[in-house]
């Protein structure tokens, strides 16, 4: 009896089609159109981004995504192609095939949900590229999923919420820092940068800052550090609101004052590189910390497309149930 065909599918954040102004407005008109992005009220905010911020925010960051953007895409989509294409080989090709989509952008969730039916596959487990979970990124991924799959009922489906304390994954990033130049020769101070959220989505009940904390805790138990030795911020605040803080930036201006003139950044949250580490990790904050008075900056790349990443997604897969 043939196996039940199915797949596993690597859902990242999205990214523009190509670094211009027209595509990044196009893709800033989904993404922060999104209720779980920016939930305020739609009448309030939905002029405020229709007039202002699509009219003002694309040409500002064409400079941004160009410095970014690789030779062919950019590197969220690439990258995320690639550690598809080595979970893939991880697996085992088989009855399981192994896609990547966007929750922005494309290749949309739909379109690759409505591809995999199409080639018979009758099972799909969708990996939000997220260790943590917020409401802003997998909430948002079980959105479009649902959306997705409502035109496909013979096929069934499940979400991984989550994974921030999966060993592999604790694992892998504690290596990426023993292996990095700065923590061998530098004695760093070693700072875990997550992306923020609005203080007020966590004052809901969103378990996004706890599970941070619970991340950055076992990488620096797993790496042997003191307390007096890491510290955790939250960086890409967008907008008036307050939102989590310590702020990685305001950080890195004090840092030096405070006697820290090496440091290490890494990045747990972000499965792959892109202009949230790459430009604003490497670039701005660098230059704001060696402004202040730092010696040595460090940045630990993200897993991305690495066998130990695709060795995390296929213990993930697992614990899915999605082989």
């Amino acid at each position: 009896m043939t196996a039940e065909k199915s797949a596993v599918v690597l859902v990242n954040l999205g990214t523009p089609d190509e670094p211009t102004a027209p595509a990044i407005q196009r893709y800033l008109k989904e993404f922060l159109s999104d209720p779980r992005v920016v939930d305020l009220p739609r009448w309030l905010w939905l002029p405020i981004l229709n007039l202002i911020i699509l009219r003002v925010r694309p040409p500002k960051l064409v400079e941004k995504y160009a410095m970014i953007w690789g030779r062919f895409d950019g590197p969220i989509r690439s990258i995320t192609a690639a550690l598809a294409s080595r979970l893939a080989t991880r697996l085992g090709r088989g009855n399981c095939v192994v896609e990547s989509a966007m929750t922005y952008g494309q290749p949309s969730v739909q379109a690759v949900v409505d591809r995999l039916k199409s080639d018979g596959v009758r099972r799909i487990t969708f990996i939000p590229l997220y260790p943590q979970y917020a409401g802003a990124t997998v909430g948002s991924v079980m959105d479009k999923v649902d959306e997705a799959m409502l035109g496909h009922p013979d096929v069934q489906f499940d979400v991984v919420t989550d994974y921030y304390r999966q060993p592999g994954y604790i694992g892998a990033v504690a290596d990426s820092i023993r292996n990095h130049y700065t923590y061998r020769h530098k004695s760093p101070l070693i700072l875990f940068s997550f992306h923020g959220i609005p203080k007020a989505q966590s004052d809901r009940g969103d378990p996004y800052r706890e599970q941070c904390e619970e991340t950055a805790a076992a990488i620096a138990e797993e790496l042997g550090l003191d307390d007096h030795q890491w510290r955790l911020t939250f960086q890409s605040r967008f907008g008036p609101a307050e939102w989590l803080r310590p702020y990685t930036d305001e950080t890195m201006q004090a840092l030096p004052g405070e006697g820290h003139r090496s440091v290490l950044v890494v990045c747990p949250g972000f499965s792959v590189d892109c202009l949230e580490t790459i430009e604003e990790i490497k670039k701005e904050n660098q230059e704001i910390f060696l402004e202040a008075g730092g010696e040595t900056f460090g940045y630990v790349k993200a897993l991305n497309a690495s066998w130990a990443h695709a060795d995390v997604m296929a213990a993930v897969t697992d614990a899915a149930g999605g082989r």
